[in-house]
């Protein structure tokens, strides 16, 4: 299938399977996916924890409206974002890619203390949120490539994310969760969704041109 079908073919999975896997490879690349996503600028202000565990996924479940896809998916994703954007976390970053690059520039160097003097001062919540939007880039990037694996997946904001937190420990890793994302294989026959038609307003209802 081409990416058309593909988009076509997915949807929020309501009913996954928990007799089929996905294999530890098809997670990986779906996983790379999201490391591979874009970020302002390049600072990728998150991490993704990969969670198998039927016990912990009960305690999440728990704070995620008892949503079946939860504990009946193969792997669960969180999305985690940094709790704020701190000098050592910029200069993290920045060190990373002069080590990859093996060079330092000048415009990269002044765009450097840029951002050490214009994000932290603006205070921990205000960073949270544009680290968080981050999460949504990769989030989208990892759901393409499980549907170009034929992987179904369910992109999820409902669940507490304090409770989630603390399930987790984020906070003491100084990280707040975002997103999770239950990775899997439909169950059709007990999904009410499945064979609904994809509702999307038409195109000229949803993209204009300005020449």
């Amino acid at each position: 299938m081409d990416l058309m079908e593909r988009l076509n073919w997915r949807y929020a999975c309501k009913k996954m399977d928990p007799t089929k896997k996905v294999a530890e490879d098809t997670v990986a690349r779906i996983v790379e996916a999201a490391r591979l996503a874009p970020t302002s600028s390049g600072l990728q202000p998150f991490e993704v924890l990969v969670i198998t565990n039927h016990p912990l996924r009960e305690k999440i479940q728990a704070i995620a409206w008892n949503q079946g896809m939860v504990t009946d998916s193969s792997h669960l994703l969180v999305f985690a974002a940094w709790d704020d954007y701190t000098p050592e976390r910029i200069n993290m970053m920045f060190d990373l890619t002069n080590e990859i690059r093996g060079f330092k520039n000048e415009g990269w160097e002044a765009y450097r203390q840029q951002l050490l003097a214009g994000y932290p001062p603006r205070g921990p919540e205000i960073n949270f949120q544009h680290a968080a939007r981050q999460c949504y880039i990769a989030m989208t990037t990892a759901t393409l490539q499980a549907a170009f694996e034929g992987v179904d997946t369910t992109p999820m904001e409902g669940f507490d994310p304090d409770a989630l937190d603390e399930i987790l420990d984020l906070r003491a890793q100084h990280l707040r969760s975002v997103l999770m994302l239950p990775l899997g294989y439909r169950e059709a026959d007990k999904d009410w969704l499945v064979n609904l038609p994809k509702v999307r307003r038409a195109t000229d209802q949803f993209a204009r041109r300005i020449d």
